[in-house]
């Protein structure tokens, strides 16, 4: 039964649609260093999505493994707290720019997800991930706010990496 559950819930993520028209991959950023972007993220904006719906209040948490690995724990906290604990890993030759991340179990060989880092404020401040395929796009920061210049500042990269900004929902941080 918990299998056609992941299935089923598998399948619903691939149904979420495109906010980018662009077919080659978007430039991510040079490099990360991993140790001063592991912490506590505060969600400023993201494309809606099934996984998150009714989600405020949602913070990501990366945590470096002693096996080169990065513990993700997502958590919702509206209404009942949510919390969501994958594994991500560092795709060969990206400059710690391009991970993997699965949140299925490790036996489900296809249910790892693109997360590229688009932009990186120099002092790791704030950030903008997503998916190649336009699929998803996070905005991240470590305060539960940040300025509208950097808004815009950010939302400016996406669309010049071809990111459509409109559908972007703002998560409310209490």
């Amino acid at each position: 039964m918990k299998r056609i559950f992941l299935l089923f819930a598998l399948t619903g993520c691939m149904s979420q649609p495109d906010y980018r028209a662009e077919t080659s991959p978007p430039e991510t950023v040079a490099s990360v260093d991993l140790s001063q972007y592991a912490g506590l993220w505060y969600e400023i904006a993201r494309y809606p999505n099934g996984f998150q719906q009714d989600c405020e209040g949602v913070t990501a948490e990366y945590v470096q493994r002693a096996d080169g690995k990065i513990t993700v724990i997502n958590t919702c906290r509206s209404g009942d707290e949510r919390t969501a604990k994958g594994v991500a890993r560092v795709v060969e030759g990206s400059g710690n720019s391009k991970l993997k991340v699965q949140f299925a179990p490790e036996w489900v060989p296809f249910a790892s997800g693109d997360y590229w880092i688009l932009h990186l404020e120099p002092d790791y401040s704030a950030a903008l991930v997503g998916a190649p395929s336009g699929k998803y796009l996070w905005i991240l920061a470590r305060e539960k706010q940040i300025s509208e210049a950097l808004m815009s500042k950010i939302k400016a990269r996406a669309e010049a990496l071809g990111y459509e900004t409109a559908p972007l929902k703002l998560t409310a941080q209490p």
